[in-house]
């Protein structure tokens, strides 16, 4: 179990771009589980979308990609170092993420080779999936 100061030990991001309030279940090397408590003061409701507030699925995307690092620097990636989005392939969004709404994402490793990690995401509400994705990043010397 991870709090919101182990968390932003190792992620560069904050507010507002923090999406990632815990992690609930880390299995280094394999799997990564973290919570994001979704309310009506985040900033992208106010454009998305007046009156019918939906998070966007790009930024459900994202929390999933965070969850990812943290787990990628817990299996070996070189802590202090910067993730980046390669691809993202295989997304659907399957239930809308409103205000009030808890996300539990689930990250797995599906493959680490040198510095490129493949994960798989599944974003849950109220044990229905509300987002899927698989994604590839690259873990680099933030310094480069």
């Amino acid at each position: 179990m991870m709090d919101i100061k182990e968390i932003q030990k190792l992620l560069p991001h904050r507010y507002p771009f923090l999406l990632v309030d815990r992690i609930t279940h880390i299995d280094p090397g394999i799997k990564a589980i973290g919570i994001k408590n979704v309310t009506i003061n985040e900033e992208f409701f106010i454009g998305h979308f007046p009156n019918n507030p939906i998070m966007p699925g790009v930024l459900i995307i994202e929390a999933m990609a965070q969850v990812a690092g943290i787990l990628a620097f817990q299996s070996g990636a070189q802590k202090g170092n910067s993730v980046y989005f390669m691809s993202i392939e295989k997304a659907k969004f399957r239930k809308p993420v409103v205000p009030g709404d808890q996300i539990r994402m689930e990250v797995t490793i599906l493959q680490q080779r040198g510095n490129v990690w493949k994960f798989s995401g599944l974003t849950y509400v109220d044990d229905k999936i509300a987002a899927e994705a698989e994604f590839t990043a690259m873990v680099i010397d933030k310094e480069k």
